[in-house]
């Protein structure tokens, strides 16, 4: 096996027996060839282990890493502490890679000047909810740096298991870390906060799986409030470092979440478009009208809002009077 391979597949396994075969299988078909595997067994007691053996035993370029049970950070750490490639390229055991995905992600990171790339992706598994349908298709909507940027703070913009990233920049920014919220989203913020580049194939290049069983289902690391805490802290680090005073547009249930946890920096105020709650108080923040926001570059904005087709309204809004998206404001939820 080559010492130095372009692609190092970061694997972590966890009772994966059911899957991890096709899984494997398609690492095996992939067109580009100069990779290893190195797979962490993380305490499975189902077959995950003699799955993996017995692969290894037919590529040379597949290590095996077998550690006591502690979960998907610490597995993703050791993997990434062992792997040698120039590139690291997360897959999950549940997951199905197209056999061109390594291929074009090595040239676009190579080609478009990329730090992390990630691919669009196609459900696979149990019937999507309306939700998750609606996030798939937004995912799949962000595909060059400027449109994943503009979005950061909405929703992880790239698949975890789709990363393939520089090793060099994935050791810059710390590598993965457990603070208690999604360790994907987190790296991501620390790649940006460093000013590395983002971009996406236009091609679904993974059918990623989701089932009820999915850990981003059932761990309380994924959860809505864990989420918002990692943006408001990524926030105070980022657009609301500065000496502007900032403000939230949105106090229904969305942005409502927001205004209660927001600590010890609550926004000067906050904008609603019901004229019944100009005036009043929600969780403590003065409610005004858009008209009453500061003007560009006076503050700095969040908006919390979560109904269809409301976030293309107030942009156009905002750059009809001279704000600049990401200089004046910003979308969470």
């Amino acid at each position: 096996m080559d010492a130095s391979p372009i692609v190092s597949v970061i694997l972590p396994c966890f009772n994966a027996a059911d899957t991890l075969p096709e899984c494997l299988e398609s690492l095996a078909r992939q067109s580009f060839q100069d990779w290893e595997i190195v797979a962490v067994d993380d305490g499975s007691i189902d077959e995950t282990p003699d799955i993996l053996r017995a692969f290894a035993a037919q590529h040379s370029n597949v290590r095996i890493i077998s550690m006591a049970h502690s979960g998907i950070v610490a597995a993703l750490q050791r993997a990434c502490a062992e792997a040698k490639g120039t590139y690291l390229a997360r897959m999950d055991a549940d997951d199905v890679a197209d056999a061109d995905r390594f291929a074009q992600q090595v040239s676009m990171m190579e080609r478009g000047g990329l730090d992390l790339c990630g691919t669009r992706v196609v459900h696979w598994g149990s019937e999507p909810g309306e939700g998750l349908a609606r996030y798939i298709e937004w995912i799949n909507g962000l595909v060059d740096h400027d449109s994943i940027v503009r979005n950061l703070f909405i929703e992880c913009p790239i698949p975890h298991p789709t990363f393939m990233m520089s090793r060099s920049a994935y050791d810059a920014s710390g590598g993965y870390q457990d603070q208690g919220w999604p360790e994907d989203y987190d790296l991501i913020m620390r790649f940006y906060l460093a000013g590395f580049r983002f971009g996406k194939t236009s091609e679904p290049l993974l059918q990623w799986r989701h089932s009820e069983g999915r850990l981003s289902r059932i761990d309380e690391r994924y959860s809505p409030e864990k989420f918002r805490r990692l943006k408001r802290h990524y926030l105070a680090l980022s657009h609301l470092s500065g000496s502007r005073a900032f403000y939230q547009w949105g106090a229904g249930s969305v942005g409502k979440n927001w205004l209660r946890e927001w600590e010890a920096e609550k926004p000067r105020a906050v904008v609603d478009l019901h004229p019944r709650k100009i005036g009043k108080k929600i969780h403590g923040v003065r409610v005004i009208a858009q008209e009453d926001l500061p003007g560009p570059e006076a503050a700095f904005t969040v908006v919390a809002v979560g109904a269809p087709g409301a976030r293309e309204e107030i942009r156009e809004w905002f750059n009809s009077r001279g704000y600049e998206e990401l200089r004046d404001y910003l979308f969470l939820a």
